[in-house]
């Protein structure tokens, strides 16, 4: 889907909904519209954002959604007390390379079907039906011809079964590079300012997206680090922030909180509230799947970390009860559809539910899981890459069948500047010297 991030219009159209959805009452903007949001003159349309922007918080409203770290700190159950786990240096060093892996494969998988409008979980499955891959145990094949009624992303041509030669250049992959770069350059101390100033410096405008993109242009404009989130930027829920925090988790195996805090750093440039805590709950996810006994134990934890009267922990917590009520993951995906398919497709909330999902009902195997997240629809390519981390971070190197990570040849394609062509062995290599000198410096976590 297209979206023309910076047209008023457009711009519009969405903070009506993200308004909406976030507890305000938008029906004096909605009353002075005729007809379509994306119609309006521009400058009508700024003028109707400037009432939004004072919009009145619907007395109804049961959720608590702080955007500051002290504010979503104290929503949090403590971590004081709570025993870091600890890791031996072989089994992390597998561990992350297994991660790094398992996200480039998860990714790859969902990238040919990557179209949450045209994509739908039904279109899906008639789709991958026909190739005889359902349940999704392999990549994406494509049908020659193609049938009437199906169109793959332009991305087929480098990650469908048989045509894979590297892991594709993607976002998703994009900023999992820039943020070992970060904390390599920058330090675990990091600024969301030093976030920004790398932004700018290594990744190409046009390939960024939604809240990424009008942040980018927000930051070219002189907008401060503090407001870039805020300023034109209806997509400050959207899982931009959320497919940014798997190396955070990389970096803090087996410390949850100290995952979700170095994340909040990275988000807060572009995100707020469940924007903010998609990325806390990637990174604490991912962190707690390197020492968790089971795929569901590591989504239990993961939901520690995001502030309990949120909409996410709400949906997560969901999640969770829905794999106690359905047997069957079909039930599951059809009933999340009915609770959360009024967000965008590219939302952190419905998303981040189907990656909770896929990873509770994979029986603890690394190919149902991505293959459940991607079968789903919504972001595929993203929550491939997320659940990917996860479950190969779970599985170790010997947990993923090398027909996932043997086409790749070690080669990590990447739209940021110098790390085109990475060695995807060698990037894992500094994120496990990254997490051992995080472990010496931080012995006992942030709550400890």
């Amino acid at each position: 889907m297209a979206i023309e991030y910076a047209s008023l219009p457009t711009v519009l159209d969405h903070e009506l909904a993200q308004r909406s959805e976030s507890g305000y009452d938008v029906s004096a903007v909605t009353a002075q519209l005729t007809g379509p949001a994306r119609e309006v003159a521009p400058d009508r349309a700024r003028s109707l954002l400037e009432e939004l922007a004072v919009a009145p918080e619907r007395p109804d409203w049961p959720y608590v959604e702080p955007s500051t770290l002290p504010e979503i700190l104290a929503e949090l159950p403590s971590a004081t007390g709570t025993p870091v786990r600890t890791i031996g240096a072989a089994d992390l060093r597998d561990r992350i390379q297994a991660a790094w892996l398992g996200r480039c494969a998860g990714n790859c998988l969902g990238k040919p079907v990557e179209d949450g409008e045209f994509w739908t979980p039904e279109r899906l499955r008639s789709y991958l039906e026909l190739t005889g891959n359902y349940p999704v145990r392999d990549y994406v094949s494509r049908l020659q011809p193609m049938p009437d009624g199906y169109a793959l992303h332009p991305s087929w041509a480098e990650s469908t079964k048989g045509r894979i030669r590297y892991a594709p250049r993607d976002d998703d992959l994009d900023y999992t590079l820039l943020g070992l770069h970060l904390l390599e350059s920058r330090g675990f101390g990091f600024t969301t300012a030093d976030v920004g100033e790398e932004w700018l410096q290594r990744l190409p405008y046009h390939l960024t997206y939604t809240a990424e993109r009008v942040t980018y242009r927000n930051l070219v404009c002189g907008v401060e680090p503090v407001r870039t989130a805020v300023v034109d930027n209806p997509y400050r829920e959207w899982i931009g922030a959320q497919i940014r925090g798997d190396v955070f988790g990389y970096v803090c195996a087996g410390r949850p909180r100290d995952a979700a805090v170095l994340a909040f750093t990275d988000a807060a440039l572009s995100h707020v509230a469940n924007g903010i805590y998609g990325e806390m709950w990637a990174a604490a996810l991912v962190a707690a799947a390197f020492t968790a006994g089971s795929l569901r134990e590591a989504v239990e934890e993961s939901i520690r970390h995001v502030p309990r009267r949120s909409r996410l922990a709400e949906a997560l917590r969901w999640a969770v009860g829905a794999r106690d009520s359905y047997t069957d993951w079909h039930d599951a995906a059809a009933e999340l559809r009915k609770r959360y398919g009024h967000y965008h497709w590219i939302h952190t909330i419905n998303n981040a539910a189907v990656c909770a999902l896929a990873l509770l009902y994979a029986g603890d195997d690394y190919g149902s899981a991505i293959g459940l997240a991607v079968q789903a629809g919504l972001d595929t390519d993203s929550n491939g890459a997320t659940v990917g981390s996860a479950a190969g971070a779970f599985a170790g190197r010997g947990g993923i069948p090398r027909h996932w990570t043997s086409p790749f040849g070690d080669v990590l394609r990447s739209a940021l500047y110098g790390f085109d062509r990475s060695s995807i062995r060698d990037v894992a290599e500094r994120t496990f010297t990254l997490a051992r000198t995080y472990a010496v410096r931080h012995p006992a976590g942030v709550g400890g």
